[in-house]
């Protein structure tokens, strides 16, 4: 197993969250990795910091298993950016060659411009925290992807911007109200891309850390009354992941075991190295 991690972070944004105590992108994903194939390979690469003729090619990409794509700060309409638009034809390319792929929040995105599909920002504004009344599909009861996930569940999320148009080859397999498209799967040319718009790879501690890194942003766009109104949400999930076993925090902060259980929250990510493990026997 040899899987390819992709960070669409900048360096000044991985610098930013350094700051506020979380862990990288990458990271999260290479421990979920290793916590469930524990002799796994895997590449770190960083597209944001590289030259587009220093982009993985043809012969590179046909050595993984797998790719993975973290999420990313980044508008994927922006493609005067080189970088932008060299991931998005990076994305195309493993399509092409036929690579298996995973993303969450910009991953989503990707699968779908890549393939042919749109992106816009949501009218309703950005959806953080917890995403909720996240709802199986028709098509995501039965799907392996969501294997393990109740017919309707919460998850963590950090995103402006949404699929809007589903790419041909794409089935949608959750929805909720405020972003629609929540979790989908594309088969484009050779390769598949499974993918969801929140992030299996969050835990409480790690919003709580990217909730203080995006603390003016969130209360310019109302989160937060201001900065007196911040800290004790961010203390409440602190304190919780802790100690899970605080029923009162529980309550104050509307969660269940869908976002407290690993086995349930990582239950996509897990599903799709199942699904790649038994492809490549």
């Amino acid at each position: 197993m040899k899987i390819l991690i992709i960070d669409g972070y900048s360096k000044a944004s991985r610098d930013k969250l350094d700051e506020a105590g979380m862990t990288y992108a990458w990271k999260l994903y290479a421990d979920m990795l290793l916590k469930y194939i524990p002799n796994a390979e895997y590449k770190v690469f960083f597209p944001t910091d590289s030259k587009i003729e220093d982009f993985p090619g043809k012969d590179e990409l046909g050595e993984y298993t797998g790719i993975i794509w973290t999420g990313a700060d980044l508008d994927i309409t922006e493609t005067h950016i080189p970088t932008n638009a060299g991931q998005i034809k990076l994305a195309e390319l493993a399509y092409e060659l036929g690579n298996d792929s995973w993303g969450s929040c910009w991953g989503i995105q990707m699968a779908a411009v890549a393939a042919g599909g749109s992106v816009e920002k949501n009218p309703k504004g950005r959806e953080m925290g917890f995403g909720r009344k996240i709802t199986k599909t028709a098509e995501g009861m039965n799907h392996p992807l969501l294997k393990g996930k109740p017919p309707v569940y919460m998850a963590f999320e950090s995103h402006y911007d949404i699929v809007i148009n589903v790419p041909a080859g794409g089935v949608v397999l959750a929805r909720n109200p405020f972003s629609g498209i929540q979790a989908m799967t594309v088969e484009h040319k050779k390769g598949t891309f499974w993918a969801s718009q929140y992030h299996p790879e969050y835990n409480l501690y790690e919003v709580a850390r990217l909730t203080l890194a995006r603390e003016k942003l969130l209360t310019e766009q109302g989160f937060f009354r201001d900065h007196e109104d911040m800290p004790s949400y961010v203390n409440k999930m602190e304190e919780l992941f802790k100690d899970p076993s605080r029923t009162d925090l529980i309550w104050q902060l509307g969660i269940d075991e869908d976002i407290l259980d690993d086995s349930i929250r990582q239950a996509e990510f897990k599903n799709w190295l199942d699904f790649i493990k038994e492809k490549n026997k």
